[in-house]
């Protein structure tokens, strides 16, 4: 015969096996959302999921937390992303361009398996930054997307320079440095405020080299070496 705990535990087994199959269920009637929510950027950015604004207050704004603002620069700009393999772009502080670049690329890690994505900026304080941007924007999106693409592990065990699907993507966040490319071979690679990262020329190369996917380089405007590159001037070592 079987006794009482036996019985309990079959109960458990059902349960669980009831609530799985409930949530495959829902995850499949979510799927046409999903998959609408998520076929490009911009439509992301500007319907499915928000933003934060620390400035809310002093703007007017009835929260923190809005979608991207839907500016038709943001259309042509993620476009560029899907059509070009390298990107670099002058951007204005006001015109959200940075947080446009995490949001293409915090995508395509989180809608994609295994596919990865590095994050480079002169410090690791700003690198925590960026990859806080990432990170909510995955929680402030559409709970069925989220459903949809899990993390490996709860947001508060995520470390805090960088953020890792359950498929394998993952957004990583790296200070300043060449060196700090080489042992990695991600699928894209930002670069952001590239003025004022001494060796930005030598993260290009290396980023050349290892990445396969989407390069960006990003700054608002200054001396230097992405300077030279953006308006396509070769200097002589002796200048």
């Amino acid at each position: 015969m079987t006794d009482g705990n036996e019985i309990r535990q079959m109960e458990k087994r059902l349960e669980k096996l009831r609530a799985a199959l409930a949530k495959r269920k829902q995850l499949s009637n979510n799927a046409p959302r999903v998959k609408e929510a998520t076929s490009d950027t911009y439509r992301w950015v500007t319907q499915h999921t928000k933003t934060y604004n620390e400035h809310w207050q002093e703007e007017g704004r009835p929260s923190p937390y809005e979608p991207f603002p839907p500016e038709e620069y943001f259309g042509h700009l993620f476009e560029l992303f899907d059509l070009e393999r390298i990107v670099f772009i002058e951007k204005s502080r006001d015109l959200m361009v940075s947080w446009a670049c995490v949001a293409y690329f915090t995508l395509q890690a989180m809608i994609v398996p295994q596919r990865g994505v590095l994050f480079q900026t002169q410090k690791a304080a700003k690198v925590v930054q960026l990859i806080n941007y990432a990170k909510c924007l995955y929680e402030h999106q559409d709970e069925c997307v989220k459903a949809a693409f899990p993390l490996s592990k709860g947001m508060r065990a995520q470390p805090k320079d960088s953020l890792t699907f359950a498929h394998g993507g993952y957004l990583r966040g790296l200070p300043g440095g060449a060196d700090q490319i080489r042992s990695y071979h991600p699928w894209g690679y930002l670069n952001d405020e590239s003025s004022f990262q001494a060796d930005a020329g030598e993260c290009y190369n290396q980023a050349l080299s290892v990445v396969k996917g989407k390069i960006i380089f990003n700054s608002s405007a200054g001396p230097g070496w992405f300077a030279d590159a953006r308006h396509d001037v070769i200097r002589n070592p002796e200048d």
